[in-house]
């Protein structure tokens, strides 16, 4: 296991090809998990692209994906085999009505899907349930075995070090992925080479755009300082995907408040207020449930404006 002695950086420009032309923004540090180094994030002055920079070297990252790092804890997947048409008429008006935005997909026949950054498995236990053949890809090893445990083909390396496929896939997918990819332009046009012509890619991202980010700064809990390495606004996400050789179909800002919610939290902390409810704020995203749901017409009115912390994109692969 990496120790932060261990830690090794690295200055790069932007993914783009701009030419090296950065304003700081600011100067960080790990809030969540409290690990030590200081990190600035910079913006590129051409394109707009937000990155840190420097940032910890591929090799040695994983000191900051610490066991108890969020994604990677296990889930309950009991019943995560229904499919929409059995669930009761109840739900299924109920999912109608409130859509959170968080993992939409597009109306596509189940095929052949792909997710990076797959964690133990709990999304593509879902959507096995739903007809699809599914693969993935996990950085960590003790989290890609929970998920080979399950019965699935996970590949345990970085997006950027992954083997190719075979057969192509109809559906990629990455849930809070593309901020942590050391070469996104790289790794995006490798999972266009995996797809079928007009086949779908759909992520989700912070959104560095939202009135939360602008707020909260170096609080923001979508920060996440240095895992993530890259901070996109809907016009920037959109130019990265572009230059990775997808297209861009609908941008979703999620109907969730989680970050800002944090963010409170972590803002309370930085100024040594109210300990108890910074840090039952701080763990609120892990423990939403019922809440979001409480809050949900704040959160369908921010994502209205598009000032939320968090986006869904879908693209398409474009044509060669």
């Amino acid at each position: 296991m990496n120790t932060y002695e261990s830690v090794r950086t690295e200055n790069i420009a932007c993914p783009l090809g701009c030419e090296r032309s950065d304003r700081i923004l600011l100067t960080g540090r790990d809030v969540i998990h409290g690990l030590p180094g200081e990190y600035t994030v910079v913006q590129c002055r051409q394109c707009g692209l937000i990155r840190t920079n420097p940032r910890p070297s591929p090799g040695t990252i994983s000191f900051y994906y610490p066991d108890d790092y969020g994604p990677y804890q296990d889930a309950d997947t009991r019943g995560a085999e229904l499919k929409e048409g059995s669930l009761p008429l109840w739900k299924r008006v109920f999912r109608f009505l409130v859509r959170y935005n968080t993992a939409c997909l597009p109306r596509i026949a189940p095929g052949r899907m792909l997710e990076i950054g797959c964690a133990a498995g709990n999304f593509m236990h879902r959507m096995r349930g739903e007809g699809w053949e599914v693969e993935g890809i996990e950085f960590s090893p003790v989290v890609a075995e929970k998920a080979r445990s399950k019965g699935f083909s996970v590949q345990c390396l970085s997006l950027e070090q992954a083997l190719p496929y075979r057969q192509p896939f109809d559906l990629v997918v990455g849930w809070m992925v593309v901020e942590h990819l050391h070469d996104p332009v790289f790794a995006l046009k490798k999972l266009a080479e995996w797809t079928r012509p007009g086949g779908w890619l759909v992520v989700s991202v912070p959104n560095a755009g939202s009135l939360e980010a602008r707020l909260f700064k170096d609080s923001w809990y979508a920060l996440q300082l240095p895992t993530h390495l890259y901070h996109f606004s809907p016009r920037t996400i959109r130019k990265l995907l572009e230059c990775g050789g997808w297209r861009v179909e609908r941008v979703f800002h999620q109907r969730v408040l989680s970050n800002f919610i944090a963010s409170v939290g972590l803002m309370l902390r930085k100024r040594g207020q109210l300990p108890l409810i910074a840090n039952a704020l701080v763990s609120y995203p892990d423990r939403a449930g019922r809440w979001d749901l409480t809050i949900f017409p704040f959160a369908y009115f921010f994502s209205f404006w598009g000032q939320t912390g968090r986006m869904t994109v879908w693209a398409r692969k474009a044509n060669d």
